[in-house]
Parts: structure tokens; C-alpha cells; sequence
């Protein structure tokens, strides 16, 4: 795992700082944050779960994903709940060549602070572990239809009670699953040709949020080899508008990348192309729509690995991944 310090500045003349190496290797991880942790849930063909904490850089094991349950290529999303303990975190793992959809409600590990709390979830068996994701009547339910290709997908969340679930999946499709309700509210078709393994962000968690006239827009950015999109939804009439991005030659010919986006700036890590690894680190602005490489770069070729931004803001860490060999990254 490596960190590097949030600003323009920084990262382009600081070094990257090699951390603890990671209990396994790992490819096409996710990972989500909470608090000073990060909960790296599983990866290509690994099913064990992990939690780093931030301040002691050290791991600790969570645990694994159920023995009948396929790794490769999904999603986990953190999920938002105004009436939880911030001491408890509910994730929603989904999607990938054969679909799952999970959920774990998360205690930390590390929080002796935490004792009580978690022995009342140990009654009910259903603490830091992937349990199936069910509705209101207790019956499962799966995110996907037998027709979606979720293999490398990648979604948000928003909506104005933080109830939507943004899914863009190959080959150039876009849908919306309220969680309240557990149905799918729309299906639409990128403008595109092919997405996969690609960056989707939210730019309403950037405080980006448009509000009219009792509308609620929420803006996402899309990303993948030479296709970039401006997403707004719009919740009331229940529609998509795309605009297009431009995309630099530079990063265009890759996907596969580690991204993370902060306030008015996307950052990518890496990246594959039909035939090359890259090592570069590329910044979008959002607000002026134009791109920069940075002189520095990552250490090594890397792809399929994983950003995330620290609880203060003020690291980014790159978890896993492999190389330009496919060799996988214990960083």
C-alpha cells in the first residue's frame, strides 16, 4: 500500500511512501472508508476481507465472503443510514461475473470502546460478517437482471434521502435501484460504445449538488479509455442527460485505473491498455475540463488497484493491483 498527500503540489514532488505490505495479494479490490479505517473487501479470486487501520498501519481480518459466492469484478458501496450508530457501517457488496449482493453491517475490530456494542450483534449472528441482502419481508433480494453484465461495473449513491444506487455496467449501460423500495426505477443507454472497469464518481459528494426550484440534479463523471460523460439525474422527472468530456490523448488508450475525487479534481493512478500498463498519474478539473500529467509517477506499471482518500484528507492510499508481468501487488 502506498500514500500519497492530497495537494497538486505534493504530488508532484513528493515520493510515494511504501506502508505495511497487505496480508495477501490482491487484484480488483474494493475498498470503502470509516473513520481511520479502510475496509478492503476481497479482490480477484480472494475472498478474505481486511481492515488497515490508518494510525497504526497494521490489518487485522474481518472476514471472508461465502464459500459459494465468485470474486471478480464487483462492487461495494458504502451504505447511507441517518438513524445508525457512527460506530456501526452498513456495506452492499454486489455485481461481478456472477452476481452476488451482500451486505455486512461493520463494528470495528479495533475499538475496545466498541465491546458492548458488539456483543449485542454476536445474539444475532450478524456482525462483520456477509449476510444475504433482503428486503422488508425478510426475502433476498438480487441487484441485477438475469440480462446485465455486472462483470467490472462500478456504482454511487445519492438521491435526496441517499436511497439511489447509480449502476453503469457494460456494455454502455446506465440503471438506478432505489434501495427503499428494492426495484429498479430506471435502465438507460450510454452514448457510447463500450464501458468496463472504469471510473464513476459522484461529483454531490463534493457538495456539487444542484437544487431548483424543489428539483433535485445530481451530477456523476464517467471515465473509461476515450469516453467521458457528464451524468446529471434528475430525481423528480426521473431522466438522464449525458455530456461529453474530453478525454487527453494521454490517458485515453487505458482503463483499469485507480481514481479518486477530490472537491473539483479527479486524480488516476495507473491503468491497462490493449497492449501497455501504465505508470502515470493524470488530473482532471472538472470545473475547467482539462487534464495534466503529473512528472511524477507511480512506482511501478499498475492496474486493477484501488484509491482512497483518508479520513483527513490528506493521503491517498493505492491498495493492490498488478503489474505490467500480471504479477499481483502486496502494497
Amino acid at each position: 500500500m502506498g500514500n500519497q498527500n492530497k495537494s497538486q503540489t505534493s504530488i508532484i514532488s513528493a515520493p510515494f511512501q511504501n506502508l505495511k505490505d497487505l496480508p495477501i495479494p490482491l487484484s480488483d479490490s474494493q475498498c470503502v472508508l470509516h473513520k481511520h479505517e479502510l475496509l478492503i473487501c476481497g479482490g480477484f479470486k480472494q475472498k478474505a476481507c481486511y481492515t488497515y487501520h490508518t494510525l497504526k498501519n497494521e490489518y487485522k481480518f474481518i472476514c471472508e465472503y461465502p464459500s459459494d459466492v465468485e470474486i471478480n469484478g464487483h462492487c461495494v458501496v458504502k451504505l447511507v443510514d441517518n438513524n445508525k450508530d457512527t460506530n456501526q457501517v452498513t456495506l452492499l457488496s454486489f455485481g461481478g461475473k456472477k452476481k452476488h449482493t451482500l451486505t455486512m453491517k461493520y463494528v470495528s475490530v479495533w475499538d475496545n470502546d466498541n465491546d458492548n456494542e458488539m456483543n449485542k450483534l454476536k445474539k444475532s449472528n450478524n456482525y462483520n460478517e456477509w449476510t444475504s441482502f433482503t428486503d422488508s419481508h425478510n426475502h433476498p433480494i438480487i441487484i441485477g437482471r438475469s440480462c446485465d453484465d455486472y462483470h467490472g461495473l462500478r456504482a454511487v449513491t445519492g438521491g435526496s434521502h441517499n436511497n439511489l444506487l447509480f449502476i453503469t455496467y457494460f456494455y454502455k449501460n446506465i440503471s438506478v435501484f432505489d434501495l427503499n423500495r428494492y426495484i429498479f426505477i430506471k435502465h438507460d443507454i450510454l452514448p457510447t460504445n463500450y464501458i468496463n472497469y472504469h471510473c464513476f464518481v459522484s461529483k454531490s459528494e463534493n457538495r456539487q449538488e444542484i437544487v431548483k426550484k424543489n428539483k433535485r440534479i445530481y451530477e456523476m463523471l464517467l471515465f473509461c479509455y476515450n469516453t467521458g460523460f457528464s451524468i446529471k439525474y434528475d430525481e423528480y422527472y426521473n431522466t438522464f442527460q449525458f455530456r461529453q468530456l474530453y478525454v487527453c490523448k494521454d490517458i485515453s488508450p487505458f482503463n483499469s485505473y485507480a481514481y479518486v475525487c477530490i472537491n473539483d479534481i479527479i486524480l488516476f493512478f495507473g491503468g491497462a491498455g490493449y497492449s501497455t500498463v501504465s505508470k502515470s498519474i493524470h488530473k482532471y478539473s472538472i470545473q475547467e475540463n482539462k487534464w495534466m500529467a503529473f512528472q511524477n509517477t507511480l512506482p511501478n506499471p499498475l492496474y486493477n488497484c484501488v484509491a482512497i482518500l483518508s479520513a483527513d484528507n490528506t493521503n491517498i492510499h493505492i491498495i493492490g493491483g498488478q503489474n505490467d508481468k500480471n504479477i499481483l501487488s502486496l502494497t
